[in-house]
């Protein structure tokens, strides 16, 4: 027997974009439906941003064992045990959980349907046991790992990040086809808990979205602490090898190329998690990167939304939760008079920061240097480097620096960091870029000694350097001494 059920709101898919929407519309006082079939929390609290980090928090703890000498404790060669880790990782994922539960939803009175809902027209949305319709609709099914077709892959037991943190054995060699930030993290934390490590990247380098100056202090770190990183490579075939190992085979640079390990993570990128939704029968359009939504946020057919990963735009969890308060503005309260934190309800995602997690962690927000030089923006770069910050250097983190691009009339463009805790400093600078602060906000800021925040006070101090001691200045003082 299948119900009917009448909502103000519906929501498909319970990852960080969906659980936000929910909580929102239901503290409004909407009824809320709910629909996912997989885990509650989505690819984020499950297979992404928290196991990820654990695991790279336990491979940080590893090397801190070898890296003690240099802080007067003598080195040991620690022996991670890979089961723990992995146990570690599950109990971090456990004590996020119920945040994100259906028990935590429920008692907010959101009706959650653990199923797979698909629309069977504009304004219904159809399960095993229910036919909802609603006044508004929100898809947030987000991605799935992209794998590639290359020949004989799907022949092999690969890897992607849904199943990766559920091996309890470290692989002896790990290939990992792609060198973006999943690729990169993994490589160094596996390489950290004892594993041989191997990135393969079709293009010229590695992390090719970030500035390429501040992308080789991460790809050095990794190539010192032992990580293979083979670029302009291109995989066409894949095989089983002896022993359960797995080869691929391709060229580099041109050449012929093979190389033979005992997993295979695939980390080429993601695809929109569309096909099965009937979004023709919505009315709902689509690109080849996932949902055509406009500036709010809303798809082709006035009544749906869509947010997070699922729209093609920028792929973190962060940015999920930004477009969540757009759409809760936007449908909810029906005016962009009323900002209430979200810029008017129009989608600004390209002021969001990216941060890749490596050790050293490199953040971005607003333009790249090439970014801007490609788009004809007018900028002064203005840099300071870790090692002159003295916490950095009683910290032995010296391997780092900023670059701030300033634009006309002061204006900051973009700030790129690599170094230690580059993804909480990039925080005051995405502020800056967000709310058209000038490079004036940070000399006139006081930071606290001695923490790496100084970093980017200096940075902005190294703007205003050229014209403070300049010719002409030195003239004006001297002139000015007269008066003394």
């Amino acid at each position: 027997m299948v119900s009917t059920i009448k909502a103000d709101v519906c929501i498909l898919g319970a990852g960080s974009g969906g659980l936000s929407v929910a909580s929102g519309a239901a503290q409004l006082g909407r009824k809320v439906v709910l629909i996912e079939r997989g885990k509650m929390g989505g690819d984020c609290l499950n297979y992404g941003c928290v196991p990820s980090k654990a695991m790279l928090a336990s491979a940080r703890t590893a090397q801190g064992f070898r890296d003690s000498t240099k802080f007067g404790i003598p080195a040991v060669t620690p022996e991670p045990d890979y089961a723990a880790v992995q146990q570690h990782i599950d109990g971090v994922i456990a004590a996020i959980e119920p945040n994100d539960s259906q028990e935590r939803f429920e008692g907010m009175g959101v009706q959650v349907i653990r199923d797979y809902g698909r629309f069977t027209g504009p304004r219904t949305v159809e399960t095993g046991e229910y036919t909802i319709h609603a006044k508004h609709f929100v898809i947030a099914t987000g991605s799935s790992p992209f794998v590639p077709e290359i020949e004989g892959i799907r022949d092999v037991p690969y890897l992607t990040n849904e199943s990766l943190f559920e091996l309890d054995i470290c692989p002896r060699h790990l290939i990992i086809l792609g060198g973006g930030p999943i690729g990169m993290e993994m490589a160094q934390a596996h390489r950290r808990l004892g594993a041989e490590v191997t990135v393969l990247e079709r293009g010229e380098r590695a992390m090719p979205k970030d500035d390429p100056d501040f992308a080789k202090l991460v790809t050095g770190r990794l190539t010192e602490e032992g990580v293979t990183i083979d670029t302009s490579t291109d995989i066409t075939r894949v095989e089983a090898a002896e022993e359960g190992q797995v080869t691929l085979h391709g060229t580099k640079d041109g050449a012929p190329y093979s190389v033979t390990g005992s997993h295979l993570l695939v980390a080429v990128g993601r695809r929109a998690n569309t096909r099965e939704l009937g979004l023709d029968a919505a009315g709902v359009e689509t690109h080849e990167r996932g949902i055509k939504v406009d500036d709010r946020l809303k798809t082709s057919n006035k009544r749906i939304y869509a947010i997070g990963d699922v729209t093609g735009g920028r792929q973190f969890t962060h940015v999920a939760g930004y477009h969540a308060g757009v759409v809760v503005q936007n449908m909810l309260f029906k005016t962009p008079k009323l900002t209430l934190g979200f810029g008017g309800g129009r989608n600004n995602e390209h002021l969001a920061p990216w941060v890749t997690y490596t050790d050293p962690e490199l953040a971005q927000v607003g333009m790249t240097e090439p970014e801007a030089e490609e788009k004809g923006v007018s900028y002064t770069a203005a840099e300071w480097s870790y090692d002159e910050n003295d916490r950095a250097q009683a910290e032995h983190a010296t391997a780092g620096k900023i670059k701030v691009l300033v634009g006309k009339g002061g204006k900051i463009v973009g700030c790129t960091i690599v170094g230690k805790n580059a993804g909480d400093l990039i925080g005051p600078w995405a502020l800056a870029v967000a709310n058209d602060l000038k490079i004036g906000a940070f000399t006139n800021t006081v930071m606290p000694y001695p923490t790496l925040s100084e970093v980017s006070k200096r940075a902005a101090g190294a703007y205003y350097t050229p014209t403070l001691f300049s010719g002409k200045s030195r003239l004006l003082v001297r002139l000015l001494s007269i008066f003394d």
